[in-house]
């Protein structure tokens, strides 16, 4: 209801339109494209990043906040995969798809070996964020003892949950019988797990990895489950995606369980995401970067007017620091200071549909005839951002031009409205 989007089929920024490179305000993104600082640089307009998901390491989030463009973010799958390691349901399942008779438990210890039993066993979480805290709880509800590993986290929070906590990697390392990843990838944590982290492990401890593929030395990694250090392990994320198996360090380990990054995965989750990451980016567009944000992740690169000057995107000159300069009024100018007042006006005129932020009073921008202006003067196709649509694995671009020229005529129609009545002046 407040911008025109633009769907941009696209894996890399060469191939989005120039158009849209141009105008942009905002981009809606999956994780399948990268946006380097080069990247970043062809956007001249650009605002606003949101990252539909967690992760962000497809970003340069250091360098979009020198160019002033602020980047945000928005359990079952880990669980399931821990027990298809315990229980052995995927490679059962295999063996009678083969053909293979299974009868008693002779023929089970042999087929299903190793099996331990869960309950009493320990599973270590790596990061104890929202989908690690997650993975605890139902965890716990199968009789694991639960212990994490997350220097970020403030003390206490174990005590809320009935979890115990560590305070180093070798620890937990020491004492899991499965490690589960939840962590972020950053500069700091490739290859978390590697040669040498992999030798302080229980021998025989089981690994999982729904976080980030490159958190994983796969190499390593196949060395130990070859070699059975490593009893048995599960991956949903790969260092190189889309995965292929042939070309996998991890291609002969038979020991070895692989889902295609679909741990996210539900019709419900997917809306959801859809929806927070919609409303993310309408907070960006009608309030002000960062406050009105809720998950910007590099607020403190962010190099806004007044925040120790500003970066234009990519250094160039078609991106002034004029035009960087974000407002939610800008490009309002040409109206009266009656017409611009009236957009944050205490009840005034439209002031009532939007009671806060710097875009209270936006109400005319519902109107779908003119929304159609704008979205004809723009060249985009208008949708509501209410009812988000179908996103594919590329960057959603908002068009400034039809954002700004809808407000522009609706600060008009306020400031008429006003005068007839009398109220202008005052």
């Amino acid at each position: 209801d407040v911008a025109t989007v633009a769907f941009c089929d696209a894996n890399s920024t060469s191939e989005i339109h120039e158009k849209v490179l141009n105008e942009a305000v905002g981009a809606l993104m999956w994780h399948t494209i990268q946006l380097s600082r080069e990247d970043l640089a062809k956007f001249k307009s650009l605002r606003v990043i949101v990252r539909v998901g967690s992760g962000v390491d497809n970003v340069d989030v250091k360098a979009a906040g020198e160019m002033g463009v602020a980047v945000c973010n928005v359990a079952d799958t880990t669980l399931c995969l821990i027990l298809n390691l315990y229980r052995r349901t995927f490679w059962l399942a295999n063996m009678l798809r083969d053909g293979k008779k299974v009868s008693g438990p002779e023929h089970l210890r042999e087929a299903a070996a190793p099996c331990p039993r869960i309950r009493g066993d320990t599973l270590g979480i790596v990061g104890f964020g929202r989908i690690g805290t997650a993975v605890a709880l139902r965890a716990q509800a199968f009789g694991f003892r639960v212990t994490f590993y997350d220097p970020y986290l403030p003390d206490g929070i174990e005590k809320s949950l009935g979890v115990e906590r560590v305070y180093s990697l070798q620890d937990l390392l020491f004492q899991s019988d499965c490690i589960s990843l939840h962590c972020s990838l950053n500069e700091h944590n490739k290859h978390l797990i590697n040669e040498h982290t992999i030798r302080l492990m229980r021998p025989g401890a089981f690994l999982v990895n729904t976080a980030r593929g490159a958190l994983v030395d796969e190499h390593a990694v196949a060395k130990a489950l070859k070699e059975e250090r490593i009893r048995a392990a599960a991956f949903d994320v790969f260092e190189h995606e889309p995965f292929s198996l042939s070309a996998s360090p991890l291609k002969d380990c038979q020991n070895a369980l692989f889902t295609p990054h679909s741990a996210f995965y539900s019709d419900a989750s997917i809306r959801e995401l859809r929806e927070h990451a919609a409303a993310e980016m309408r907070r960006a567009i009608i309030g002000k970067i960062p406050e009105a944000l809720r998950n910007c992740v590099n607020a403190e690169f962010l190099q806004l007017p007044g925040n120790h000057g500003h970066s234009a995107a990519g250094g160039t000159a078609a991106r002034s620091a004029a035009a960087s300069a974000y407002h939610p009024t800008a490009g309002l100018s040409a109206n009266t200071a009656a017409a611009i007042a009236a957009l944050n006006g205490p009840g005034g005129g439209a002031g009532a549909a939007y009671p806060t932020g710097p875009y209270a009073g936006l109400a005319p921008l519902t109107d779908r005839d003119a929304l159609a202006a704008a979205a004809a003067a723009g060249g985009l196709v208008s949708l509501p951002m209410s009812l988000p649509p179908v996103i594919t694995s590329t960057p959603i671009a908002v068009s400034q031009a039809a954002a700004v020229a809808a407000a522009a005529a609706a600060a008009a129609a306020a400031a008429d409205g006003h005068k007839g009545s009398g109220e202008a002046e005052h």
